[in-house]
């Protein structure tokens, strides 16, 4: 099996020892892997998946990072055919946490090197792939300040965002929108709009896990909080276990929607990264448009 693996240099836990790219070569050429491993700054980790997914004689294009990695991975390798290869080494790992890849360098090469492949979804916005989910309101808004926490103060991810996630909450506000997608037309107003490639468990705080990857559906969840006492309430139920999708969320699984506002341009998440992006925000899922190395029990069911 012969790879390419583009791999982030600053993934989440990767410890800028020098000795990452070492034990990845390591763990391939015991799984018997012929690999090319390429450590990447994050500025060219683009030109590097472009490069590497049209690349001749590649088996897999193996993508060594966080969520945000393998999103521009996907979205190069989406309807071609070849297949995405995942070293988790990101803070959250999602994808691979859904998908049932391990963590481990070593244990996640031997997946890689058996090469069980399934066909997932793939969700889009504007134009950008994205395999997790997006979001308008609180999250970027979190996200945003958590990473201008880390530039100024060196915080590691977690506590910047806990720390990031308070003051949020602070300067609460809801935003008005519109969402047009079949089934659904309504006006809302909401302080956090999440869109999510195939269905999440409901989680105020915390991304539930996905029992599907391949259902061919987008899932929207607004949440319906109309004051900052009323967040804080369903975030707290949400600890317990305890949030009703039906009171606390306007919620539609459709393959395809589209948000308007008032405001030509919004401040978005997607797949843990933000950008400002022109309105209306149209989303849609494609269906089994990339090819998951996984192990050999998920690629079975």
């Amino acid at each position: 099996m012969k790879i390419r693996a583009i791999v982030n240099r600053s993934g989440g836990t990767l410890n800028g020892s020098g000795d990452e790219e070492a034990r990845i070569v390591a763990a391939f050429e015991t799984a018997g892997v012929d690999a090319d491993v390429r450590m990447t700054e994050s500025s060219g980790i683009f030109e590097a998946m472009k490069e590497a997914a049209a690349a001749p004689g590649l088996d897999a294009l193996v993508a060594g990072g966080g969520d945000g990695t393998l999103s521009c991975a996907a979205g190069h390798l989406a309807d071609t055919g070849r297949p995405l290869g995942i070293l988790p080494l990101g803070t959250l790992n999602h994808l691979a946490r859904d998908a049932g890849i391990p963590f481990g360098i070593e244990e996640a090469a031997a997946v890689i090197a058996a090469g069980h492949a399934r066909a997932i979804d793939v969700a889009e916005l504007n134009g950008r792939v994205f395999v997790n989910n997006s979001s308008v309101g609180l999250y970027p808004d979190m996200v945003r300040l958590r990473d201008a926490q880390q530039e100024r103060t060196g915080r590691g991810k977690r506590l910047a965002m806990l720390s990031a996630g308070f003051a949020s909450l602070r300067a609460f506000r809801r935003h008005r929108l519109w969402i047009s997608a079949p089934g659904l037309e309504t006006p809302i107003k909401t302080p956090l709009l999440f869109v999510g490639n195939n269905r999440y468990q409901v989680n105020l705080f915390g991304l539930g896990k996905r029992e599907r990857l391949d259902e061919g559906e987008l899932c929207l969840y607004a949440i319906r909080a109309g004051s900052r006492l009323h967040l804080l309430w369903a975030g707290i139920r949400g600890v317990f276990g305890r949030l009703d999708q039906q009171r606390d969320f306007i919620t539609a699984y459709v393959s395809k929607a589209e948000i308007g506002s008032d405001r030509p341009m919004l401040t978005v998440s997607v797949d843990g990264e933000t950008e400002r992006m022109e309105t209306p925000l149209r989303y849609r899922i494609r269906a089994k448009a990339l090819k998951l190395i996984v192990p050999a029990e998920e690629a079975a069911g």
